[in-house]
């Protein structure tokens, strides 16, 4: 509180000893702990009145309603720190550099005026020592046109005036 180190306590004791003198010294030590003992006593009693008068007249209900209406307003309540997370993945997407979704996409072969074009093929590795070149692993069987890949959902565009007709 007054930021008095054990240094100054010496000092002020010293100054006390001779100011004072031994004999009276004592009675104002006890004298000086008596009112710092009452001082703390008031400043307790205050504290506790004060948190009495708080909770008769509702101060923290009114607090913990402000509290429960902050984090039902919150963003994370609200879903807009998803929202947050989609426009900065947005900002940062480019559209010329490929994804890890379109790399290994094919064209659609019944799409009109556009040919198949086969995924670019890993080139071969040289086996160790021998300097011939190692066997590409072979590629997955492609399906049919119109069935889907095993463990692949087919998705399909239906029109509207389909449905409705």
């Amino acid at each position: 509180m007054f930021d008095v180190g054990w240094s100054e306590l010496l000092l002020i004791g010293v100054v006390a000893l001779i100011v004072i003198g031994p004999e009276d010294l004592p009675r104002m030590f006890h004298t000086l702990g008596r009112m710092t003992a009452k001082a703390r006593s008031m400043a307790r009693e205050f504290n506790s009145a004060m948190e009495d008068a708080a909770r008769q007249s509702g101060i923290k209900e009114a607090t913990d309603d402000l509290k429960g209406m902050r984090n039902l307003t919150s963003k994370k309540a609200l879903g807009l720190d998803a929202l947050d997370r989609a426009v900065d993945k947005f900002e940062k997407w480019d559209p010329k550099l490929p994804t890890a979704k379109t790399v290994g996409m094919k064209p659609d072969p019944a799409a009109p005026g556009k040919t198949p074009v086969p995924p670019a093929a890993a080139p071969a590795a040289a086996a160790p020592g021998t300097g011939v070149a190692a066997a590409a692993p072979s590629a997955a069987v492609a399906p049919e046109p119109g069935e889907a890949a095993p463990g692949k959902r087919q998705l399909k565009a239906v029109r509207r005036s389909d449905l409705q007709g």
